[in-house]
């Protein structure tokens, strides 16, 4: 089992593991007035299948990345850093009950990733907003 800082996947009832207090995690789950954390979700206007399919294609057009699980309504990737090579795990939930997008990204090591997973995470949402 990963460690506390790096629990990874859905718990339950479509949630994600929450965010360490640690600067390495943002998440679309995490309470709105958590501004370290929390970031905006994207909307689900189509079908999962469609919606999955942009995703896989934003992912798979970034760099050093590597999908890592591929079910139903969930993706997990792995984004490796240019410069030190660290991997951070980048989480997508497809909610088709709230009509939502739900990401988290969270670093794997280290105590601040000076906003490289909230970068990452308005990125993928640029990315498929525009496809």
């Amino acid at each position: 089992m990963p460690s506390e800082e790096r629990k990874v996947g859905l718990v339950e009832d479509g949630k994600f593991y929450p965010c360490p207090e640690k600067h390495v995690c943002v998440s679309t789950q995490a309470p709105k007035d958590d501004e370290k954390h929390y970031i905006e979700p994207l909307s689900l206007n189509t079908s999962i299948e469609e919606a999955k399919e942009k995703m896989l294609e934003v992912i798979n057009s970034m760099s050093r990345t590597e999908i890592l699980e591929n079910k139903e309504n969930y993706l997990r990737a792995k984004f490796t850093t240019f410069l030190f090579r660290f991997d951070d795990d980048v989480e997508v939930y497809f909610d088709e009950e709230n009509n939502l997008i739900h990401l988290r990204s969270q670093s794997r090591i280290g105590g601040y990733d000076w906003g490289k997973n909230r970068n990452r995470v308005k990125k993928i949402k640029k990315k498929f907003n525009k496809i």
